[in-house]
């Protein structure tokens, strides 16, 4: 998928009403995970998250928050053994280049959350 077709699949994403169970495959299947990736996830036949999330190794370690916890679901992503066993990349990165992503970022998807936080590893 191209940046064009992620931005239009998580655009519609957020359009959708919430379903924190159903949301991490919704988010892996907007990034164009194929549906088997999708359906092994679910089962839980490839998904070895140790924390309730959804893991992909070598991709994505992905947990919803409740509201008010998304610093101590990040930090429990971070502290994981399944995270660093996986070699999971968890944290989002929003590249520059994006201007677009980042104006859907702040007139949609902010509103659409109870809190959210950035981390820019930009300098790193």
């Amino acid at each position: 998928m191209n940046a064009v077709e992620i931005e239009e699949a998580v655009s519609a994403l957020a359009e959708r009403p919430f379903d924190a169970a159903e949301f991490p495959f919704a988010f892996l299947e907007a990034f164009g995970n194929k549906a088997t990736t999708i359906k092994r996830l679910r089962a839980g036949a490839s998904n070895r998250s140790d924390v309730g999330g959804v893991l992909q190794t070598n991709h994505i370690h992905i947990a919803v928050a409740d509201p008010g916890a998304v610093t101590a679901t990040l930090a429990r992503l971070k502290a994981s053994p399944a995270t660093a066993k996986a070699k999971a990349r968890f944290v989002p990165v929003i590249r520059r280049r994006f201007a677009m992503g980042w104006n859907n970022v702040q007139r949609r998807y902010k509103q659409a959350v109870d809190d959210w936080a950035l981390y820019d590893n930009a300098g790193a």
